[in-house]
């Protein structure tokens, strides 16, 4: 069996750990497992993982939280496990930087299909920028920094959320399904085109004067999203 990288998942249901572990060391992963966040912390710290599978609702030290300090010290890949219905819970997970999510009641081998994708693409060289700088009037993103300014105001951007913007700005005019924009920004040929609305909306209110009324993430109906420049 060929190690494909070290998981941990964290999670306070032992049959989820016990299926999840099962099933990623069949498909060739190394996984150690956490009963709770801060077992989850700690373990992170002793094995340094290539990616963390990461419950959100858990006693203590919940998902959302052991995410954001994750974040304050690593850019590990992330993906999170949500129950059906917690939109708001995926929508602070990918605000916080996760870079997936999978819905309870899952598929494990979906999951760890799910993990392989996330991992190939954080593995995949980052390409050099096409530009120096991408702009649509007072929209500016300094692409080696990975800095996006709006009116000379900088823009809390998640990673994604700058590719995806960067993405959009390059191809101006052109309509691309979510499965074309999963495919082309975050590396994956599948997984829950949802993410990509999730992002968009994200997107749009951090860019648009009203995110209700966009005008420059147009959406185009039975085909996906456009990006319309607004510059004279």
């Amino acid at each position: 069996m060929t190690e494909q990288g070290r998981v941990l998942v964290v999670d306070d249901d032992e049959t989820v750990r016990d299926v999840v572990r099962r099933y990623l060391e069949v498909a060739g992963f190394e996984v150690e497992v956490a009963g709770d966040g801060t077992e989850g912390l700690r373990l992170f710290s002793a094995t340094g993982p290539d990616l963390v599978v990461l419950d959100v609702m858990m006693p203590g030290l919940n998902g959302l939280e052991v995410c954001r300090r994750l974040r304050q010290v690593s850019q590990v890949p992330v993906v999170m496990l949500t129950a059906l219905g917690e939109e708001e819970n995926r929508i602070a997970g990918l605000q916080l930087g996760a870079d997936d999510y999978v819905t309870k009641p899952f598929s494990p081998k979906e999951l760890a299909l799910r993990v392989a994708s996330v991992l190939r693409r954080a593995r995949m060289p980052r390409p050099e920028p096409p530009a120096r700088e991408l702009a649509d009037g007072n929209l500016v993103l300094q692409m080696n920094a990975r800095q996006a300014n709006l009116g000379g105001v900088e823009l809390p951007l998640t990673s994604r959320e700058f590719d995806l913007l960067a993405f959009f700005l390059a191809h101006p005019g052109v309509a691309f399904s979510r499965a074309d924009l999963l495919e082309k920004v975050w590396g994956w040929d599948f997984g829950d085109q949802s993410t990509v609305t999730v992002h968009v909306r994200r997107l749009r209110e951090k860019i648009e004067r009203d995110p209700a009324k966009p005008v420059r993430v147009a959406t185009v109906w039975g085909v996906g999203y456009r990006y319309d420049p607004v510059r004279p």
